[in-house]
């Protein structure tokens, strides 16, 4: 019993401090304009749009389809993928009618969540796997967050408690996957698949064209780096 309270607390404990890098990159993303040269500042923003893309890559490839196939047969894991590529797709359309600038805010939900729900899944069987998985989302949601915070202002003033609001919700995930019975392993493993086919489309439709700058190396380093260090914690961890 003791040992369960311990798993629930360590998961809850560190999914908040992953989720707190998310309010701490949309307050950068608050000021940070005009602080450097405007050529330094294109290569920075568009930088910091990659490194994110490169994590969100990571989560993708190291935690959530590889978690999520092992919890699934193949079919239904592939149906799952597909389906939140096409259901994203369909909510991307409505947004972009509307004039919504949400991609980069549903891309770090999207990935937050279930990463979330997958460290509470793994902290009782694997500490190791759920510190990585701690490691990437604090990794992605700094620089989502001052992503989500430029695409989302560029009209009007976002307030940031919005971004505080959201910090919750991931130690929320992480108590259901660590107190969910052995048997909704299914469930776990749908949701991340879904989450995946979701990511995958948003950052090819909307996070990637925005990393591209002419005659400039930085961007594309920064979508290596970013995948680099996920990669590095999956190998060391």
């Amino acid at each position: 019993m003791e040992s369960a309270v311990d798993s629930i607390w360590g998961a809850l404990v560190l999914a908040t401090l992953a989720g707190a890098s998310i309010p701490l990159g949309a307050w950068l993303g608050t000021f940070h304009r005009h602080i450097m040269p405007d050529w330094l500042e294109d290569e920075a923003r568009h930088g910091v749009v990659a490194f994110g893309a490169g994590a969100l890559l990571a989560a993708v490839a190291l935690v959530l389809i590889p978690e999520g196939s092992e919890r699934l047969d193949p079919f239904p894991a592939l149906l799952w993928f597909f389906a939140g590529g096409v259901g994203f797709a369909l909510i991307d359309r409505v947004l972009s009618k509307t004039g919504g600038r949400l991609s980069q805010f549903l891309a770090m939900m999207m990935d937050y969540l279930p990463e979330a729900l997958a460290l509470g899944a793994l902290i009782v069987g694997d500490p190791g796997a759920a510190l990585l998985v701690a490691g990437l989302i604090a990794l992605q949601n700094l620089p989502e967050g001052f992503n989500a915070m430029r695409e989302m202002s560029q009209d009007r003033p976002v307030p940031l408690w919005i971004f505080f609001v959201m910090v919750p919700l991931g130690p929320l995930a992480a108590f259901i996957g660590v107190t969910l019975p052995a048997e909704q392993d299914a469930l776990i493993g749908a949701v991340m698949m879904l989450a995946s086919g979701g990511i995958l489309y948003l950052m090819l439709q909307d996070i990637a064209p925005q990393v591209r700058l002419d005659n400039a190396m930085l961007p594309p380093l920064c979508g290596v780096l970013g995948f680099g260090l996920g990669l590095a914690g999956d190998l060391f961890i």
